[in-house]
């Protein structure tokens, strides 16, 4: 029998619905433990989740069974039904139609987790929309302004 032999590390970002209220700063280390529980439940190795109170960075171990849009597709729909029961405060909460994935090379996958690691510090200087558009220019992603930042 042949053996499928792969290693595909992944940086995903995706953003809080516009209309939804943002995740409390005391609350985001418990969604980000959610959303890393997920990842693993979907057969994939979660590395790091973080981000701040408007979006959700993770990088993670794709597992040779999983595609992307279904990973993603299972984290935001299971952790946004959970951030719902979690504090009423979040009964309307949801997160926004899409999302950014990339691959990342074994070289920088450190540098990523550190990357992940620093938001608070990071987004004191930038907003997610500058974020955003820079990973998309880096990774030479084509995109419409109009569109990139619709719920």
């Amino acid at each position: 029998m042949a053996q499928s032999l792969c290693k595909i590390y992944l940086h995903i970002i995706f953003h809080v619905k516009t209309c939804s209220p943002n995740i409390d700063e005391q609350d985001l280390e418990h969604v980000h433990s959610y959303i890393g529980h997920l990842i693993n439940v979907a057969g994939c190795q979660s590395i790091r989740v973080g981000g701040v109170s408007d979006h959700v960075h993770v990088v993670c171990l794709l597992s040779r069974n999983q595609t992307v849009s279904h990973l993603v597709e299972e984290m935001k729909r299971n952790s946004s039904r959970w951030i719902k029961t979690f504090n009423p405060k979040y009964h309307d909460f949801a997160w926004q139609g899409g999302y950014a994935a990339f691959s990342v090379s074994q070289s920088v996958v450190d540098k990523t987790i550190q990357y992940v690691e620093n938001q608070q510090e990071h987004h004191r200087k930038l907003s997610f929309h500058d974020e955003y558009l820079q990973f998309l220019k880096l990774y030479g992603i084509e995109y419409d302004d109009r569109f990139v930042f619709s719920d």
